[in-house]
C-alpha cells in the first residue's frame, strides 16, 4: 500500500474536526437556544478547532527573543480585502487587555462570529493565496481545498446568535486543547442518529438556500446597479453622440469654409508668387548690372589706390632724399661757416701784413731819398715787395670773391 502524505492526513483530520465542531455547535444551539455565551463548551471547542486550522502550516517568523507563530498576521489582511472588516480590526486593536497577537486573533474570531461575517471574511482571504503565501507554507490547510470546504461549512453558523463578552476575558493565556470526548458517540446516541441527520439535512438545506438567496440578492443588486450604470452611460452616450453629430456638421461646414478660403489664399499666393518672381528677375538683372558697374568701379578705385600708393611711396622716398640732402647742406653750411671764419682770420692776417709792408715801403722810400747808394738795392727790394704785394692783392681779391659768392 502506498504511504499517505502525513501533511495531507493532518489536513483531513482538521477538516473532520471542523465538520464535527460546526455540526455539534449548530445542533446544540438548536436544542438549547440560539443565543450563546462565552462559557458554552461547544462554542469554546469551535474556537479551539478554528485556531488549530488557522495555525496549520503557518511559517515560523523570527522575533528578537524567540520564534513566533501567530495567526494574527493573515487575519489582519482581511480589512484590506474586505472594507467592512475595518471596524472589527479597529475594535480588536482598541481592546485594553490584549497584549499578544494570538489574543487579538482570538478576539477577532469571536467578534466575527457575533457579526455573522466569519464565512465572508475567511472566504475573501482563502481566495488570495498570493497574499497567504507570505504567512503559510505551500502545504498548509489555508492554501489547499480544505480551506474552501471549511468556509462553506461556516455559512451554517449564521443561524446562531452569540453574545460574547470579549472585553475583560483573558484571551492571551488560554490553552487551546481539543476535547475529543465531546465528539465520541456511545450507543445511546445511535437512536438519535436519524433525528440528527434529519436536522443536519434541514440545516444544510436552509444554509444552502440562505447562501443562494444572499448570492442572488447580491447578484440582482449588482445587476440593477449595472443596469442603472448602463442606462446612465447609454443616455450619456446618446447625448455625446448628438453633440458629436452637431460637432461633425459644424466641422464639415468649417472644413468647407476653410477649403474655400484655402483655395482663395492659394490663388492669391500663386499670383503673388508670380509677381514676386517677375520682380525678383528684374531685381536680379538690376543687381547683375549694378554688380558689373560696382566691379568696374572697384577695379578703377583699386588701380587708383595702387597709383596713389606708388606715388606716396615715391614722395616718401623723395622726402627721405630731401631730408638727407638737408642734412648734407646743413653739414656743408657748418663746414663753410667754419671755412669762412678761417678765411676771415687769414684776410685779417694778410691785411695786417699789408699794413706792415706799406709801413716798410714808406720807411724804405724815406731811406731811399736819404741814400742813393742803396736805391738800387731798395728798388730791387721794392720790386720784390711789389711783386709780393701784387700776389697778396690778387690773393685778397680771390678771397673777397670767394667770400662774396659764399654770402650770396
Amino acid at each position: 500500500m502506498a504511504t499517505k502524505d502525513p501533511i495531507a492526513v493532518e489536513r483531513a483530520n482538521l477538516l473532520n474536526m471542523a465538520k464535527l465542531s460546526i455540526k455539534g455547535l449548530i445542533e446544540s444551539a438548536l436544542s438549547f437556544g440560539r443565543t450563546l455565551d462565552s462559557d458554552y463548551p461547544p462554542l469554546q471547542q469551535f474556537f479551539v478547532v478554528m485556531e488549530h486550522c488557522l495555525k496549520h502550516g503557518l511559517k515560523v517568523k523570527k522575533s528578537f527573543l524567540s520564534y513566533n507563530k501567530t495567526i494574527w498576521g493573515p487575519l489582519e489582511l482581511v480589512e484590506k480585502l474586505y472594507p467592512e472588516a475595518e471596524e472589527i480590526a479597529a475594535s480588536v486593536r482598541d481592546l485594553p487587555g490584549l497584549k499578544t497577537p494570538l489574543g487579538r486573533a482570538r478576539a477577532w474570531l469571536r467578534l466575527a462570529l457575533m457579526q455573522k461575517k466569519m464565512a465572508d471574511y475567511l472566504r475573501c482571504l482563502v481566495f488570495r493565496k498570493d497574499l497567504l503565501g507570505e504567512f503559510y507554507e505551500y502545504h498548509a490547510l489555508m492554501m489547499e481545498e480544505e480551506a474552501a470546504v471549511i468556509v462553506g461549512l461556516l455559512v451554517g453558523l449564521n443561524v446562531i446568535d452569540a453574545n460574547l463578552c470579549v472585553k475583560g476575558e483573558d484571551l492571551d493565556s488560554q490553552v487551546g486543547v481539543i476535547d475529543f470526548s465531546m465528539y465520541l458517540k456511545n450507543e445511546d446516541d445511535a437512536e438519535n442518529k436519524d433525528r440528527n441527520d434529519h436536522i443536519s439535512a434541514i440545516l444544510d438545506q436552509k444554509n444552502y438556500v440562505e447562501e443562494l438567496n444572499r448570492q442572488l440578492n447580491t447578484t440582482v443588486s449588482s445587476l440593477h446597479a449595472r443596469v442603472d450604470s448602463l442606462e446612465k452611460s447609454n443616455t450619456k452616450l446618446i447625448e455625446e453622440l448628438a453633440i458629436a453629430k452637431n460637432n461633425i456638421i459644424k466641422l464639415q461646414e468649417e472644413n468647407h469654409h476653410l477649403r474655400s478660403e484655402n483655395t482663395l489664399i492659394l490663388m492669391k499666393t500663386q499670383h503673388h508668387l508670380e509677381v514676386n518672381k517677375v520682380d525678383a528677375e528684374a531685381e536680379l538683372q538690376t543687381y547683375k548690372h549694378s554688380r558689373q558697374s560696382l566691379d568696374e568701379m572697384y577695379n578703377e578705385a583699386h588701380r587708383q589706390l595702387r597709383e596713389e600708393s606708388q606715388l606716396r611711396q615715391d614722395i616718401e622716398n623723395e622726402l627721405m632724399v630731401q631730408v638727407g640732402m638737408k642734412h648734407e647742406i646743413e653739414l656743408a653750411m657748418k663746414l663753410l661757416e667754419k671755412d669762412i671764419h678761417e678765411k676771415q682770420d687769414t684776410l685779417i692776417s694778410l691785411r695786417q701784413q699789408l699794413e706792415e709792408v706799406k709801413a716798410i715801403n714808406v720807411e724804405m722810400y724815406q731811406k731811399l731819398q736819404v741814400s742813393d747808394d742803396t736805391m738800387k738795392e731798395k728798388n730791387e727790394i721794392i720790386g720784390r715787395l711789389e711783386d709780393k704785394t701784387s700776389q697778396i692783392t690778387a690773393t685778397m681779391k680771390q678771397l673777397e670773391q670767394s667770400f662774396s659768392f659764399t654770402q650770396s
